[in-house]
């Protein structure tokens, strides 16, 4: 088998593997996280702006405790990120098989709550029982929420498939039919939870989401949040993106999860009073990473394309190109780059395209391994606020100067390929006339 043949193959694959239910439930069901997380970032940035002197500024006019309402908002919206997820991603399965997903969703957030911890240890040692605590209804539960939901979903597509249920005469109205009908696969899951906490708690002490988290999210989290790893996701989605997959949507399916588990779990440390900085438990990758700071302009960090573009473009296609890509670039929408230069399947496009966006990658994670910037929090903003006033309301003015930085490499990667297609452009049109 060639080279291309294996390509072809491998692209054949990735697309095929982002059309799997699971992997579309999943991708979709932590877009529909998207509001929630926003929202909450936006109330903390308020908190936190990287301003000289805003604190005191607002202390004086509203008080000392002037943060607590928006620190409030922050914590419900960041603290139930696993009932979010266990809601969508049910959600978003059942309905693509044509079944009841509000009923489904509700029985996968029953369950997701009847086997959370259902206790908590507070200061002196006492316990309080009957809790549920955010801790294991957040980041820490947000794999225990996956699954759950995938569980859940299997579970009441094949009964209400198969007609494995109680059915109700056709005079009984369509809203009490279907209660009466997820009453089977509703004793099916809740009594699998009930195994479940009963197997934790008496064989080993503990509970479902907490050994879930010891034995699969932290290692993933872990592996994550190397260098190594950070470069195999980022050259997985421009791949992708360059062969006509969209490769951000394909690999934020299994990435984001973990890199929002990340930032919330930076966000602990800050709220416990610690500093991320020189922290060995901050996490570098977070969602802040490999949904901003890497991609200016869009996936494959395409503004620095641009800006090599102005610096050399000679042909009238690449002038006008540039032209009409420069507003959405500016707002980190490449599509007109991506399909009107195009760098779908173009040779001269391949290497920098895919080189550009991993170099901005080192160069965020050197800039944090170093201490120059801090790791992020769960201050968020829009993916479409353009690059630097990204980097500054996040992360100050350290990551603004970090996202100068990125662009200039980008550019610079951009450059001799950007002129070699110029030249193919303006030799075509030479030619033409």
């Amino acid at each position: 088998m060639s080279k291309q043949e294996m390509f072809d193959k491998f692209v054949e694959f990735m697309a095929s593997f982002a059309e799997y239910k699971a992997v579309a439930a999943l991708r979709d069901g932590f877009i529909m996280t998207t509001p929630f997380t926003i929202c909450g970032s936006l109330f903390l940035l308020i908190a936190n702006l990287p301003i000289p002197g805003y604190p005191e500024f607002m202390a004086g006019m509203f008080g000392s405790q002037w943060t607590e309402p928006l620190n409030a908002v922050a914590g419900g919206t960041f603290n139930v990120l696993g009932f979010i997820a266990v809601l969508a991603i049910t959600y978003k399965y059942v309905e693509a098989e044509g079944c009841d997903a509000i009923m489904a969703s509700i029985l996968a957030l029953t369950m997701f709550v009847i086997v959370m911890p259902s206790a908590v240890t507070v200061e002196g040692g006492a316990v309080a029982a009957n809790v549920m605590p955010k801790l294991w209804a957040g980041s820490n539960g947000v794999i225990t929420a996956i699954m759950v939901a995938f569980f859940v979903s299997l579970v009441f597509c094949w009964c209400e498939k198969n007609h494995v249920g109680i059915k109700m005469p056709d005079a009984v109205p369509g809203g009490v039919a279907r209660a009466f009908e997820a009453l089977t696969p509703g004793v099916i899951i809740f009594t699998t939870a009930a195994v479940i906490y009963g197997l934790c708690y008496f064989l080993g002490s503990t509970t479902f989401p907490e050994l879930i988290f010891t034995m699969v999210q932290t290692p993933l989290q872990g592996l994550s949040d190397t260098i190594v790893g950070g470069s195999v996701f980022s050259l997985l989605m421009t791949v992708l993106f360059w062969a006509g997959v969209h490769g951000p949507n394909v690999v934020g399916g299994i990435l984001n999860p973990l890199m929002i588990a990340n930032s919330l779990d930076n966000q602990k440390i800050l709220d416990a009073g610690l500093s991320l900085i020189g922290n060995p438990d901050a996490h570098i990758l977070t969602i802040q990473i490999t949904d901003t700071i890497m991609k200016p302009g869009g996936c494959g960090a395409t503004f620095g394309l641009l800006i090599a573009s102005y610096l050399v473009a000679r042909s009238q296609q690449m002038k006008t190109i540039t032209r009409l890509g420069t507003v959405p670039g500016f707002f980190n929408i490449n599509e007109p780059i991506i399909f009107g230069l195009p760098i779908v399947f173009n040779p001269y496009m391949l290497v920098p395209f895919c080189l550009a966006q991993l170099s901005v990658m080192i160069i965020a994670y050197v800039s944090i391994a170093i201490g120059f910037m801090a790791p992020f929090g769960a201050i968020q903003v829009p993916w479409t606020t353009p690059p630097i006033i990204a980097g500054f309301l996040m992360n100050g003015w350290q990551g603004a100067v970090v996202q100068i930085l990125g662009l200039a490499a980008a550019t610079a990667i951009y450059f001799p390929f950007v002129k070699a297609q110029d030249n193919a452009f303006l030799k075509e049109e030479q030619e033409s006339a």
